[in-house]
């Protein structure tokens, strides 16, 4: 017979689960209520006085071309991020998965860079990539590569993608592992017995298998490259240098603190609320279509 809870308290249910929807309400559901708010008003930098002006914080953004760079730069950041770090993350997930003595060690310390904070990685990539006493650096430059993340936005671009995927690999490499191990060895063991290569048997198998798992990251992916990465840039190129870097996040804090814009500053971040949840939609509706489960 099939066991089933139940609550003889009907509060009981409710009570368990309080704290995730007062932690939900509080951290979520209010601050994106005051941006909308404040979208709607411009105020005095020192607070105090509001002028309610309709959508003009919204017409002046879109009519704003330095606006719109964000956009290109936040687009193709997050693609290069989810694309990188899915990629090498499935890469490590596939050989810690044949290692077989010290499996525990290799696996441990792949883990281990999700636990430094955003701001230490941008802090970390940073100095080994300064032009005047980073390791890194100068090894490029000693290779003839003239790398300079603080004058090229090449360079820069690079780093910040560079700290975001290393932050991030730890957590795809984890799901990633997950799955590969969830694969019955059956479905590979016969594949080899009819004379598949290692290629074949991991493109014809072992990938489609992992599709749900793939699906998965890739929409996280996109949302941490989205929200998540405003410490990494901060600490490595403050959006710079000009623009290149100046993801719409990041836009959204200097509009606030540095510009002192809090209705700009309302209006982009409901915009960016409305993007993420629309790629959400998106993902889920087409890119899940090809998911095999």
């Amino acid at each position: 017979m099939e066991k089933r809870v139940v609550f003889n308290h009907k509060l009981l249910p409710y009570l368990l689960l309080a704290p995730q929807l007062l932690i939900t309400v509080i951290f979520f559901f209010l601050p994106a209520g005051q941006a909308i708010w404040q979208s709607f008003f411009i105020e005095s930098a020192f607070g105090g006085d509001q002028q309610f002006v309709g959508l003009d914080n919204y017409t002046a953004l879109f009519n704003n071309p330095y606006y719109f760079d964000s956009f290109k730069v936040t687009f193709v950041f997050s693609i290069a991020v989810a694309v990188t770090g899915l990629s090498v993350s499935l890469l490590l997930a596939v050989m810690a998965d044949r290692v077989i003595k010290g499996a525990m060690l290799y696996k441990t310390m792949l883990i281990w860079p999700y636990a430094v904070a955003p701001a230490v990685v941008g802090v970390l990539w940073a100095f080994l990539f300064s032009p005047a006493v980073g390791t890194l650096a100068v090894y490029l430059t000693h290779m003839g590569l003239d790398w300079n993340p603080r004058l090229d936005s090449t360079d820069a671009m690079a780093l910040v993608v560079m700290a975001a995927v290393w932050k991030q690999i730890s957590y795809n490499f984890l799901f990633f592992l997950a799955g590969l191990q969830s694969i019955p060895r059956s479905l590979i063991e016969a594949a080899a017995i009819d004379g598949a290569s290692p290629a074949r048997r991991f493109w014809t198998i072992v990938f489609p298998l992992l599709s749900p798992t793939t699906f998965f990251l890739l929409v996280i992916n996109m949302v941490y490259a989205f929200f998540e990465t405003f410490a990494i840039i901060d600490t490595t190129t403050q959006g710079g240098p000009g623009s290149s870097t100046n993801i719409l996040v990041y836009n959204v804090y200097k509009t606030a603190f540095k510009s002192f814009d809090y209705g700009s500053s309302g209006a982009q971040s409901v915009i960016l609320m409305f993007i993420v949840i629309l790629l959400t939609i998106v993902q889920f509706r087409y890119v899940d279509r090809k998911v095999q489960y």
